[in-house]
């Protein structure tokens, strides 16, 4: 029976890490914007941040016994291997009763079950690829899938199959591109007179960017023009709060922040790692960004993501090992007194962002959802 009436249900297999996860909240809120009648359930883990974040999204989130595959064998492949295998089934019993049209996987080792058994079960499936240099999950499952969506052009060579790529981009949500500067401003006490640095180093922090950043702000507390947004992460929040308690220029210290899009908003230069979902947000603000690619990522996947940047003067790079109070101060203070280079960086980043993609990706499914063999109630 075609799925040509009634409410279409959507499995989003997405989690583990915030770089897996938050993609597929872009997507399903794009896909209720459309579609509002239809429901959505996420598939993930109770580890990672989906447990509270796709609730807070107002979605419905179920759980599997998935795991990672350590990077060496030991007792860690036993309990991963063990944990597919029961996550299979757990996907199996999960699919089975929530009867979706369409399911999207947002890569890492939780989208693996659910995307396997809606193949076997001949349920359309989407992937979404974060990186520049796909993961081992997508670069699998690629073989399988109806529809990869592919965010750099360059991934298209990791592909073994190349029929079924689509270049659509990093799907972001909706509230980055739409904050109101001047509650923003308000919200963090800060001026709108003032240049705004935002400094993060993910919700866990990055502590080779917490060091630079105080040595940094040491050398730069002359300049008054300068104020200062600061996701220190949890470790380093309490030490960094009280040292820059009342220092000469604003510095707003938090260990997480919940409205991220606020900081976005108000953000003229950004100091921070390459993660994929990073840049597609800081490309869709249009800021001027630093960036400092995590060195231990898989195949270092961060310093390609930066590259795609600096070769279209589109952001500033620094190797983590190369990363001093110093050269970070030296940076900072080029584009402050450079203000047609500032400019020229953020509308460069702007060019480079695909503010649609969580459209394009929700179209495919549409289509794909309509040529479902499930059948849709009413």
């Amino acid at each position: 029976m075609d799925a040509s009436a009634g409410a279409i249900r959507v499995l989003i297999a997405a989690g583990g890490t915030g770089g897996h996860l938050y993609p597929g909240i872009a997507i399903a809120e794009e896909w209720m914007r459309m579609h509002p009648d239809s429901k959505v359930l996420f598939v993930g883990t109770s580890r990672g941040p989906e447990q509270k974040a796709v609730p807070a999204a107002g979605f419905a989130l179920k759980t599997i016994a998935a795991r990672g595959l350590p990077r060496k064998p030991g007792l860690g492949w036993i309990a991963a291997i063990f944990g597919l295998v029961k996550s299979l089934g757990q996907s199996f019993r999960l699919i089975a009763e929530f009867k979706p049209h369409v399911v999207v996987g947002t890569g890492s080792y939780v989208s693996a079950p659910a995307v396997l058994v809606a193949r076997i079960l001949g349920i359309p499936v989407i992937l979404q690829e974060q990186n520049s240099i796909p993961g081992a999950t997508n670069r699998w499952l690629n073989l399988v899938a109806d529809e990869v969506h592919i965010s750099f052009l360059e991934s298209r060579g990791y592909f073994r199959r190349k029929n079924n790529l689509r270049v659509s981009g990093n799907p972001i949500r909706r509230s980055l591109l739409y904050q109101d500067k001047a509650t923003a401003y308000e919200a963090f006490g800060l001026s709108p007179e003032k240049k705004t640095l935002f400094v993060f180093g993910g919700s866990r922090g990055a502590a080779s960017i917490n060091r630079a950043t105080e040595g940094a702000l040491e050398r730069l507390k002359q300049r008054r023009e300068l104020q200062v947004i600061w996701q220190t992460g949890a470790e380093d929040f309490e030490a960094i709060r009280q040292r820059f308690g009342s220092f000469p220029i604003p510095v707003r210290v938090f260990g997480y922040l919940e409205q991220i899009e606020k900081a976005y908003a108000i953000a003229d230069i950004a100091v921070c790692r390459a993660g994929a979902m990073t840049i597609a947000e800081l490309t869709a603000c249009g800021i001027a960004a630093i960036l400092v690619p995590y060195p231990h990522a898989t195949r270092d996947h961060q310093t390609h993501n930066a590259r795609g940047l600096l070769d279209r003067d589109a952001a500033l790079v620094i190797a983590d090992k190369d990363l001093t109070p110093e050269t970070l101060a030296g940076k900072i203070e080029m584009l402050l007194r450079d203000e047609p280079r500032l400019r020229r960086l953020g509308r460069n980043a702007r060019a480079f962002a695909r503010i649609d993609a969580a459209q394009r990706i929700a179209r495919s499914m549409e289509q794909l959802a309509h040529a479902s063999p499930i059948p849709r109630e009413g």
